[in-house]
């Protein structure tokens, strides 16, 4: 009721009844948005604490609904991390909940080993002396140890904060702690990096690393792990949001797919298939960058709600599920040229296939001719691939149709040729354009360090960790691919980003990324 005084004009009983009718309607629209508002807070809410217990049935639940042995310890991290993750979602939404609800389940903090090097940092007032004039005497200090972690050096950063008071005024002066992305965080931003690359890049679980840090006497619970992953796949989430809408800007995008199992949260303790999409701008586009989507089914919607109302040219194999984006409108297909040159590869190692042999020949000479014009402008390309390439695409289209003729239905051959006159229209169209390649391996060599980590995660411990997952190896592997140490990136990342102001997110891209000054 007092926000309504406050919106309500001084000279309220002045009004004519036209203005005090289009006063009311300007209200109940405010009113209206305002209940919407609130309709969606409570719905996400809800939805969030539903998620919450679940997690927490099946975290600390009974013995027989829990998973054991190897399969127990990814659910346990990943839960952990969930846990965490979730409790900042829900935070966010309620701002004014009790702190001290926050901090209750936060496991006690042990001290850190006195025998680890200590590294001493002071943080002191820059001007020593009083407003009043006089100078400050510095009384005490307070001291923050923080955990750091250097590859194969451990060692305990010591912020000292000196307590500097004025004798006459009695003002007591003291530089406040430097922000942390974790608050009150026992971990270094550096220990964070550490931890994030070697989980989602080096794909060493955390239960692996909570032994090797114990080999070098740091006893870290599995939780504390777990709670830091968690805290930074929320805290970074914001970076990966600002490089995909960059990405979203691009003309030319590549897009593929694998599958990832996930742990069902259920009873019968077995895994379903979910996937991580990667959709990249093409290598001619000027931006050095890849976007990993964690979705739960291979659904084409789930392509749909990514690209949302990007309107370009896409980059992908035959999988059925972008069709409907091509039929939508707005987004061309172009088709990738080394699917086509595979199926009569695999023909010719089969059988050592002469038809294969000759048109893998042809296929030589187009990649020949790319080669030659990888360094060339756009223009300077299509003007080449029209001048070369397309002579060679059309004999080979004309070669194709009459060998068609003259293989059976159903055999190998024929199947190889059908793939390819098939598509063709899609094929070619890479002729028309210098900054449309003219196969998706661009994106098939970002999907390919996965593979290692299928067989290290085994699977995720849950959608929402797939989703964490996604999120730190987006930034990962787009450090890697404008040549920074993805160590380096991350742990200068998590340093500057409680400071960073939301209108300068996108400093801190990949793409844009300069380290700060030490």
């Amino acid at each position: 009721m007092s926000a309504m005084k406050h919106l309500l004009p001084k000279n309220l009983d002045e009004l004519s009844s036209d203005a005090l009718r289009t006063l009311v309607q300007q209200q109940a629209a405010v009113l209206a948005y305002k209940d919407k508002t609130i309709k969606e807070l409570e719905l996400t809410n809800s939805k969030l604490k539903h998620e919450l217990a679940v997690i927490r049935r099946y975290r600390f639940g009974q013995k027989s609904e829990q998973y054991s042995g190897t399969q127990g310890l990814l659910f346990e991290e990943d839960a952990q991390a969930d846990l965490v993750a979730i409790e900042n979602e829900l935070d966010a939404l309620n701002k004014t909940a009790d702190s001290k609800t926050k901090t209750s389940t936060q496991p006690k903090r042990r001290a850190l080993p006195p025998e680890l090097p200590r590294v001493e940092i002071y943080h002191e007032p820059e001007d020593l002396q009083c407003n009043c004039g006089c100078a400050l005497k510095r009384i005490s200090e307070d001291v923050t140890e923080k955990l750091d972690y250097i590859p194969g050096k451990a060692q305990v950063e010591r912020h000292i904060r000196g307590k500097w008071v004025c004798k006459e005024c009695e003002t007591l002066t003291q530089s406040p702690m430097p922000a942390h992305v974790i608050d009150k965080g026992l971990a270094s931003h550096r220990l964070l990096a550490h931890v994030l690359v070697a989980k989602y890049a080096d794909h060493l679980p955390l239960y692996r690393q909570q032994k090797r840090f114990a080999r070098e006497g740091i006893t870290l619970p599995l939780s504390t792990l777990a709670d830091w992953v968690g805290q930074c796949g929320h805290a970074l989430q914001p970076l990966v949001d600002a490089l995909r809408e960059e990405v979203l800007q691009k003309h030319v995008l590549h897009a593929d797919e694998t599958p990832i199992k996930v742990l069902r949260a259920d009873q019968d303790r077995k895994t379903h298939r979910a996937y991580l999409w990667a959709y990249a701008p093409a290598i001619h586009e000027g931006l050095n960058a890849v976007i990993y989507d964690f979705t739960s089914s291979r659904a084409g919607a789930h392509a749909r709600t990514f690209l949302a109302d990007w309107q370009g040219k896409l980059v992908t194999d035959d999988y059925s599920g972008y069709k409907q984006s091509f039929k939508q409108g707005g987004i061309t297909e172009i088709a990738c040229m080394a699917h086509a040159r595979r199926k009569f590869y695999e023909l010719h190692v089969a059988n050592k296939s002469e038809i294969a042999a000759q048109a893998l020949a042809s296929f030589k000479a187009l990649y020949a001719i790319e080669a030659e014009a990888k360094d060339l402008t756009a223009k300077e390309r299509e003007q080449q691939r029209q001048e070369k390439a397309r002579p060679i695409l059309e004999k080979l289209h004309d070669w194709m149709l009459a060998q068609r003729t003259l293989v059976p239905d159903g055999s190998g051959t024929a199947k190889a040729l059908d793939y390819s006159l098939k598509r063709w229209t899609a094929l070619t169209r890479y002729l028309e354009d210098g900054c449309v390649p003219i196969d998706n391996n661009h994106i098939e060599q970002q999907i390919r360090p996965l593979a290692l980590g299928r067989k290290n995660w085994l699977f995720a411990g849950s959608l929402r960790a797939g989703q964490r997952a996604a999120a730190v190896m987006t930034l990962i592997q787009s450090a890697k691919l404008n040549g920074h140490d993805p160590l380096a990136y991350l742990g200068d990342i998590l340093q500057r980003l409680p400071t960073q102001p939301n209108h300068r997110i996108h400093e801190l891209l990949p793409h844009r990324w300069q380290p700060a000054e030490q």
